[in-house]
């Protein structure tokens, strides 16, 4: 998770909400991203999407068996589906998300049955760490 932490402060410095996501595989770092929604002019440059797509570029492959992806804040639905139809196997994250969080806090796509695939969720690792990021975030733009 400190990873992803470190993630995060790139986003924030930036002028971007500061989520930060790293994709692991066997230990190993395949995939690290942070929110680049601003930056890129793309509504899809979410941390989570980011880090799939340099795992993809890494792995020359779009799934990701036995991948734990660390993320700072629960993803959203668009995350969450990425995750699915990556074959992410788990996910941590730290912050839960009581407004559109698709791991549990709103909804939870990822353990249902009713997907093609699950993933397995643990929340709440680092949450204050996490939570204090965005909410120093937030406080900054009021």
């Amino acid at each position: 998770m400190d990873s992803a932490l470190a993630q995060a402060a790139r986003a924030d410095r930036l002028g971007e909400i500061p989520v930060g996501a790293v994709l692991v595989i066997d230990g190993q770092l395949c995939g690290q991203g942070f929110n680049q929604v601003i930056s890129r002019n793309d509504p899809t440059a979410h941390a989570e999407i980011v880090a799939l797509r340099q795992a993809g570029e890494t792995l020359g492959n779009y799934r990701f068996p036995d991948s734990i992806l660390y993320v700072t804040l629960e993803p959203c639905l668009m995350c969450a589906g990425a995750l699915i139809q990556a074959r992410v196997d788990r996910l941590v994250f730290g912050a839960r998300d009581t407004k559109k969080g698709a791991g549990g806090s709103v909804l939870n796509i990822l353990e249902s049955p009713m997907a093609s695939h699950q993933c397995r969720v643990t929340a709440g690792i680092r949450e204050q760490a996490c939570s204090s990021v965005l909410k120093r975030f937030f406080e900054k733009r009021r």
